[in-house]
């Protein structure tokens, strides 16, 4: 597989994570933590089954712990950390701040062997971000004292899912085949999480269990096998800058579902996101065939 192949799967994760919010609000009322064990339970199932037919695939569960402490660290500690953010801060702060996950992912790029951060991908991100800070105005609600928790935790969540990513790069040898695992390890630590915190919301309607099984199977199952061939044999840099395209894309599938409404600064962060992501993957776009 070309990096250039790679790179393009990745970006398949960033299209289908624009998709959750919308997915997400039509799954009713199911408690956070319950929808995260049900949807990466059925993420860990998507995975099992591209096992059939090949018999080595089970091996790749048999990796050291720390390979486990990553992946299912960076999986299981991301979420939880996000839904605490989303529990004590007001969402349009938090997402913000859990945003700073693209700009984090190129920069610690630079670390990485092999790997060089050329200016081009630092105006990319910044770009991106920027546009981000221009989608979310507006859409403050302010925040008390209480909500400092919450904030700290979309911050840390930021750091936990970009050293996530870039770990993968270093852990390029485990097979994409493991993520299955993570995936089901996940679920079981949500629905430990949900036991201890929630009252089980079951799905009323046949629209809602479907979006369920539609959010296990896309942005909480292929999304994050796509995402970790990226990682591993992509453009690093590229997908952190074009990471930004998903609270652009996710509001414009709001819009189109009827959910939220089209305005002035969608439209300026647009051209700034989508300018940034083109300019990161300058070198991508331009190399000669």
């Amino acid at each position: 597989m070309t990096p250039r192949t790679a790179t393009l799967i990745g970006l398949t994760a960033i299209l289908m994570w624009s998709l959750l919010s919308v997915m997400t609000v039509a799954t009713g009322k199911i408690p956070a933590f319950q929808l995260a064990a049900m949807t990466f339970a059925i993420g860990g199932l998507v995975g099992l089954l591209t096992w059939i037919g090949r018999g080595d695939a089970a091996k790749s569960l048999r990796q050291p712990l720390v390979v486990w402490v990553v992946g299912v660290g960076g999986l299981f500690g991301y979420h939880a950390l996000y839904f605490l953010a989303l529990r004590f801060a007001p969402p349009a702060e938090a997402g913000l701040l859990n945003y700073m996950w693209p700009l984090l992912i190129v920069l610690f790029s630079s670390f990485l062997p092999g790997e060089r951060l050329a200016l081009h991908h630092i105006i990319g991100a910044v770009l991106g971000l920027v546009g981000t800070v221009l989608l979310f105005a507006g859409n403050s609600s302010g925040f008390a004292p209480g909500a400092v928790p919450g904030l700290i935790a979309a911050f840390i969540a930021a750091f936990v899912w970009a050293t996530y990513s870039v770990l993968s790069r270093r852990l390029k040898a485990v097979p994409t085949d493991a993520v299955a695992g993570f995936c089901l390890a996940t679920a079981v630590l949500a629905a430990l999480m949900h036991g201890l915190l929630e009252t089980t919301v079951w799905p009323e309607t046949a629209v809602q269990w479907l979006s369920v099984i539609a959010l296990g199977i896309g942005p909480v199952g292929a999304a994050f096998y796509a995402w970790d061939i990226g990682m591993k044999r992509g453009d690093i840099r590229v997908l952190g800058a074009a990471s930004y395209a998903t609270p652009l894309l996710s509001t414009g599938f709001l819009i189109a579902a009827g959910f939220a409404k089209a305005s002035a600064n969608i439209a300026i962060a647009a051209v700034l996101i989508a300018g940034g992501g083109l300019i990161a993957a300058k070198d991508m776009v331009l190399r000669k065939r």
